[in-house]
């Protein structure tokens, strides 16, 4: 079978897609749910950090899961805990019980991205991994445009928890082509052409100079605690802890901004909202379709990752700031588009930093603390922004640009050159 590579980024781009309308499900039938069971704001609220804490913890979890099982197993395991979970929520009357659901589902949804870092190290040579990041990274985008209309959707056709049920049953419906497709690693993989098995495995042997000039292939795994003496390990953990914070921020925030600032309903909000979504997705197809044209024209994979890290970043920082100024809808959500293009962008290098560092042993686990971090920081802004909102927006647009070039020197200084690493190379 030719290109089934791209079938498999193609199912787990998939995957994100069934991912976001899951999660944002609570969101779009909340007004509605919230008057018939008696809940308030500060309830969701209180969901809503439940979720959060069942992320982090789901982002390490499943990333010893994925190194453990491996990425067929690993993503049969996330993907049935997160839909039974979704599911769940049409049995439950509490903030504690929807707390509780939330809790577990978020940690098998967390698995979808440690799951994603491993399956493209597994399956693309590395001058086309960023590209493959940036397909799956376009699913969360296409994910956040298109779940509003559908849960609304179903929700007018049967109610909130009827909507629950079936969106359960459509990760389970996920699971046939993912478990007849993907049999096994390329190793092996019956249905793999043996260029194609050529292809990626060639382009999985990562030649860098020694003293000598002599090259090496990057086989070094370590474990969990010897991984966190690496600066490199840092600069992953470093670099999401401070930039996934701007995705979530539009994320959480931008309804009620578009609500407080100017004064949209909530037709308007459904109308407008999904744009920036869409500069997202081309963002992350084009930060990998960039990389992987550099990478073939000779460039270096340090070269090539910092160019396209600080180019995402060189776009958001200046949006950011001049749509804390914007006076008009249209500007905003056009800027918008334009800071999570660049979001994507950067963020798509940053996810393939994990592969570059270590091999596939070690790949999961760093992948999954690089989330964990990134959590930690998505709930310091989400407890930050209710505070400096309180009369202008303003700080919120200046917080993101701040952050911005924090991410970017993690990278920098952290990372110093993107290399394999080496039991020499470590900071203790």
């Amino acid at each position: 079978m030719k290109g089934l590579r791209w079938l498999v980024v193609s199912l787990v781009a998939l995957a994100t897609i069934i991912n976001y309308i899951d999660r944002n499900a609570l969101a779009v039938m909340w007004p509605e749910m919230s008057g018939e069971l008696g809940l308030d704001k500060n309830d969701y609220a209180l969901i809503l950090t439940f979720f959060m804490v069942g992320y982090a913890v789901g982002q390490s979890l499943f990333g010893k899961i994925f190194d453990a099982v491996g990425t067929r197993l690993g993503f049969v395991l996330a993907i049935v805990v997160w839909s039974v979970f979704v599911a769940l929520h049409a049995v439950v009357r509490t903030a504690s019980a929807f707390g509780v659901v939330r809790f577990v589902m978020a940690v098998g949804e967390a698995g979808n991205w440690p799951g994603a870092t491993k399956s493209n190290a597994e399956w693309f040579p590395i001058r086309e991994r960023a590209l493959a990041q940036g397909i799956f990274n376009a699913g969360a985008s296409i994910g956040a445009v298109v779940s509003a209309p559908v849960v609304a959707l179903l929700y007018l056709a049967v109610g909130w928890q009827a909507t629950f049920f079936l969106l359960g049953g459509i990760g389970f419906l996920w699971l046939i082509p993912w478990l007849v497709v993907y049999k096994s690693g390329p190793e092996s993989h019956p249905w793999l052409s043996a260029d194609e098995r050529e292809h990626i495995l060639t382009g999985q042997r990562v030649a860098k100079a020694d003293a000598e000039g002599a090259g090496e292939i990057n086989v070094f795994a370590p474990g969990w605690r010897e991984m966190l003496r690496y600066r490199q390990s840092w600069s992953v953990i470093a670099s999401r802890f401070f930039l996934d914070p701007v995705w979530w921020m539009f994320i959480s925030w931008l309804p009620i901004y578009l609500a407080e600032q100017f004064g949209f309903d909530v037709m308007q909000i459904g109308l407008t909202a999904w744009v920036p979504y869409v500069g997202a997705a081309f963002g992350g197809v084009f930060g990998g379709w960039l990389a992987g044209r550099l990478l073939v024209r000779g460039w270096s994979v340090d070269r090539t990752r910092k160019f396209a890290i600080g180019l995402g970043g060189a776009l958001m920082f200046p949006a950011l700031l001049f749509t804390a100024f914007a006076s008009e809808p249209l500007v905003a959500v056009l800027l918008m588009a334009v800071i999570l293009f660049g979001f994507q962008m950067a963020m798509g290098s940053i996810q393939t930093l994990p592969s570059d560092f270590y091999s596939g042993q070690s790949v999961g686990s760093l992948a999954g603390a690089g989330g964990t971090a990134a959590v930690v920081g998505v709930l310091i802004t989400t407890w930050t922004v209710p505070a400096i909102t309180q009369t202008s927006y303003v700080p919120f647009f200046v917080l993101g640009a701040f952050l911005v070039p924090c991410a970017l020197l993690s990278v920098w200084l952290l990372a110093k050159r993107i290399e394999p690493v080496t039991p020499n190379r470590r900071t203790a």
